[in-house]
């Protein structure tokens, strides 16, 4: 077999099958042109395959995962947050801040003020934190920009991250992320010009895989959000949604109306948008950095949305104000001790789940057909990687058959 790579005497938790992981042990994985195209156990594999790999590891029985993949991120910024990090733990509110002029305005004008290259030189050392940790896809939000130029700089810096790194990056456009503030008493005018100038020129540019949007008593209302969403759909975009974080507008129900991809936060989900989601296959997408930096109390159903089948995964929020968060392998054990989840369903959280809340069918699983994305760790079981709280647990890395 001139297979490109062989991965053997390994522990492959592949999270199909029935067996808890989907786990395969003394197994091996071949990958030929960036896909995998054999997977089982030792015994089964094929005379002199490791004589004519091209590649050939024997990993004595470490643990081999899919690429990790980040759903949820607002990783391109300007600047940093940490004076308000600051205020919070001096009393102050996440919503006292923003209503302020902190909070995401803060980060705006920032964004605004630095260059696309100056951007990128910020954000690629927390892009590179992330692959560090095993991460190998990953989604990355605009939203700092709030006005044409910068919106856009912000999706090329994204864009620019993923060719640099060899690391597959999804865009989302969050126009609806906070009020700028030369609109603050034209919410409608700044709607228009989301709706009518930014989002078709960004889509128009390539710069968009998916449409989001801040829908809260501190963001933007569920009729404009509908707005948004509606324009979306006709230029053939999928939606995602920031939705019932601090409180509940029924955003959720909103997304899954939409056939939304995902809808994240959901401290606040009520059982109605928890059916919605359910009879729609919206990912929830839960975010446990922004809980525990803003010190939250009020958790996400968990135990309603697996009654009801809701895929859940799990993401960093990375972002400058609310989850300065640059380990999905944290996000995970947070999920754990935080939401009660157990380390399988956090490790499909940060896998097969995320892809799906990216719309993302060819990752996420070790499987034939699969995407060649493989993450070598020093542990033996799955467990280990939410047991651990922080330490560099990665061996080795492929995205799409190439060695990172």
């Amino acid at each position: 077999m001139n297979w490109d790579l062989l991965l053997t005497h390994a522990s492959l938790a592949t999270f199909v099958g029935e067996a808890s992981y989907g786990l395969l042990n003394d197994a091996a994985v071949a990958c030929q042109d960036g896909q995998i195209v054999w997977i089982g156990s030792m015994r089964d594999l094929p005379a002199a395959s490791a004589a004519t790999a091209r590649e050939v590891h024997d990993l004595d029985g470490a643990l081999v995962t899919p690429g990790l993949i980040d759903c949820h991120t607002h990783l391109v910024f300007g600047g940093d947050r940490a004076q308000e990090f600051d205020l919070r733990l001096n009393g102050a509110t996440y919503e006292d801040i923003a209503r302020a002029g902190g909070g995401i305005v803060s980060t705006v004008r920032a964004t605004r003020n630095a260059s696309e290259d100056e951007l990128l030189a910020q954000s690629l050392p927390r892009a590179r934190a992330l692959l560090e940790d095993g991460v190998t896809t990953l989604e990355i939000k605009s939203g700092y920009g709030l006005e044409l130029s910068a919106e856009r700089n912000m999706l090329r810096v994204a864009r620019r991250i993923g060719e640099g790194l060899g690391v597959h990056v999804q865009t989302s456009f969050l126009g609806l992320h906070a009020l700028p503030p030369e609109y603050k008493d034209r919410r409608d005018d700044y709607v228009d010009l989301v709706c009518n100038e930014m989002l078709p020129a960004l889509a128009d540019e390539g710069l968009i895989d998916a449409v989001d949007a801040f829908c809260e008593g501190i963001g933007f209302t569920r009729a404009e959000t509908q707005r948004v969403f509606e324009h979306a759909r006709q230029l053939g975009l999928r939606v995602k949604l920031h939705a019932e974080q601090l409180s509940d507008l029924d955003g959720a129900a909103l997304v899954a109306e939409f056939g939304g991809l995902s809808a994240d936060h959901l401290e606040y989900l009520s059982d109605s948008g928890i059916q919605a989601m359910a009879r729609a296959g919206t990912v929830a997408v839960l975010l446990p950095g922004a809980f525990y930096a803003l010190r939250e109390t009020k958790l996400p159903p968990v135990s309603a949305l697996r009654s009801h089948g809701v895929p859940i995964a799990i993401a960093t929020d990375c972002n400058p104000g609310t989850s300065p968060l640059l380990s999905l392998r944290l996000a995970a054990n947070m999920a754990c001790t935080l939401f009660r989840m157990t380390p399988e369903e956090a490790l499909r959280g940060i896998t097969v789940n995320a892809a799906r809340a990216l719309g993302l069918h060819d990752r996420g699983t070790l499987a034939v057909g699969k995407r060649a994305d493989l993450v070598v760790w020093h542990a033996k079981q799955p467990a280990e990687l939410c047991y651990w709280i922080s330490g560099g647990l990665v061996r080795q890395v492929w995205i799409g058959g190439v060695a990172a």
